[in-house]
């Protein structure tokens, strides 16, 4: 059970560190102080939300249907050896996080409240359509692969592990994060990590897909 679990943290914890303007967003009121831990616990407890929903729901749903699990679980691996092969791409050219994306991810919401900011978290979170493909499609269909509910749920359990490392980490050791995230090195170092962790990932599922 815990190298399920580590498996799910792995990948919750893979999918969601890709740059984006979420995560400038909870870099930047991390470096502000500025709601730093409502802001990452909105994205937090909205990517439990989404997880729980993607492997006990939509994930329970393509298991109860064969139609489903075959086509979707390999459509989950080419989706996974699509994001491995944009990861790649992404080391070999990495856009580090500037100064001007940290601070311009905040746009209007910038100096407001404890409310717009939460809003602002909630907004980059549900607004975005990559969110719902990474919890409720990658997720939840590579759960499918899985045996009992035993089994989906550490998977589940280390799968919102991963996101709440990553968005308290960001939030409260920003000062420290932010200039590493400024590095090509560490955008080259990640990336190729995540590249790897994707490829090995879509090669368990299609070796289960291949097994059924």
């Amino acid at each position: 059970m815990l190298a399920t679990l580590i498996e799910g943290f792995l990948i919750s914890f893979g999918l969601v560190i890709a740059i984006g303007p979420q995560n400038a967003y909870v870099l930047r009121q991390g470096l502000k102080k500025h709601h730093a831990g409502l802001v990452a616990s909105v994205c937090f407890l909205s990517d439990i939300a989404l997880i729980t929903l993607g492997v006990l729901g939509v994930g329970a749903i393509i298991a109860a249907s064969e139609p489903l699990k075959f086509w979707l679980g390999w459509g989950g691996a080419v989706f996974l050896l699509w994001f491995a092969f944009k990861s790649a791409r992404s080391a070999m050219s990495p856009e580090p996080l500037t100064d001007a994306v940290i601070e311009g991810s905040a746009g209007a919401a910038a100096g407001k409240g404890a409310r717009i900011a939460v809003l602002h978290a909630l907004a980059f979170t549900f607004l975005n359509p990559w969110v719902y493909m990474d919890t409720m499609g990658i997720i939840g269909t590579y759960s499918v692969k899985l045996g009992g509910a035993d089994e989906r749920l550490y998977f589940l359990i280390g799968a919102v592990l991963g996101s709440g490392t990553w968005f308290y980490g960001l939030a409260y050791f920003a000062g420290k994060a932010a200039p590493l995230f400024k590095k090509q090195v560490t955008w080259q170092i990640l990336d190729s990590a995540v590249a790897l962790l994707m490829m090995t990932i879509a090669g368990l599922l299609v070796a289960h897909q291949l097994s059924t």
